[in-house]
């Protein structure tokens, strides 16, 4: 046993190892965060590239950047990529879709209600702005998706379990939005909590990727066809929203998101569903981690 474990030991670790594994560089890229920048990089020149395409440009752009995903995992990361199964995916999507759907219905319902929101009909092309909105969002909801669950968060849960990554990118999803037009320190928290905290909760409790690419699609594209800012940008809609009221109610020029009618809801949503990730064994502890 001694002479079979030293055997073992110095035939993994000796340098005909390290010069199959691509030595040290390899080991780099293999990491976690080795592979997610690597994965990052190739996503997001995709996505640089296709986002504001003409036509099917962002689908095709999406379809690229999946399988960028794919090459990096079992290539770079070597691990296979249950996430993005085919198996299951319109399912999947559809079950994420709905989510988003509602959440998106009830949030602006509220807000109207309580006289924030009027709606007008646009008098705009009704086929070409459904088509447009659905190429854009299908390209922006896939991507970010890719970079944000199936990268960063898988990436930062291998190294420090479930809750500190979708912490971490719930803080850089903020983040990264704070660049738009109405933005705040308050948007930015708002998009952290409901966006990050859901759509990451989301992703550990179903583990799919095209779970969360359907709800943060139904999302964007329910609210630009409602003709409300989306992370304060105004595409054309359907509609012609007239805001009224705080900011805090109407989320102001940045959108519904800065409203904290979705937050408190986006929040109450992500919450059964770490609970049932937590129940179903999906969630990672940090001990798990390093193991």
């Amino acid at each position: 046993m001694g002479t079979t474990s030293a055997t073992q030991h110095a035939t993994d670790s000796g340098p005909d190892k390290d010069r199959d594994s691509g030595g040290r560089l390899g080991r780099i890229a293999r990491s976690p965060l080795g592979w997610m920048l690597a994965g990052m990089a190739g996503v997001g020149l995709v996505s640089a590239l296709t986002a504001t395409g003409p036509g099917p440009v962002p689908v095709l752009g999406a379809a690229a950047a999946v399988a960028v995903y794919w090459w990096v995992m079992r290539r770079v990361a070597r691990r296979s990529t249950p996430e993005i199964a085919r198996s299951g995916a319109g399912r999947e999507a559809l079950l994420g879709g709905g989510i988003g759907l509602g959440f998106i219905l009830v949030s602006a319902l509220l807000i109207t209600a309580f006289g924030g929101y009027s709606f007008s009909w646009a008098g705009d092309g009704f086929l070409s702005v459904v088509w447009t909105a659905v190429v854009v969002q299908v390209g922006a909801a896939v991507t970010e998706e890719l970079l944000f669950r199936g990268l960063a968060l898988q990436a930062l849960e291998q190294l420090w379990g479930s809750r500190a990554a979708i912490v971490i990118t719930s803080l850089f999803f903020g983040v990264a939005h704070l660049g738009a037009q109405g933005a705040s320190l308050w948007s930015g928290l708002a998009i952290a909590v409901e966006a990050g905290v859901l759509l990451g909760a989301a992703f550990l409790w179903r583990r799919s990727i095209w779970f969360v690419v359907g709800l943060h699609f139904a999302w964007n594209t329910t609210e630009q066809l409602l003709g409300i800012p989306v992370s304060g940008h105004t595409p054309e809609g359907l509609f012609t929203v007239d805001v009224h009221g705080s900011a805090l109610l109407t989320g102001g020029s940045f959108g519904l998101e800065a409203s904290v009618v979705p937050v408190l809801i986006g929040a109450a949503l992500a919450v059964p569903m770490l609970v049932l990730a937590r129940r179903n064994g999906r969630v990672r502890t940090r001990r798990d981690a390093r193991c």
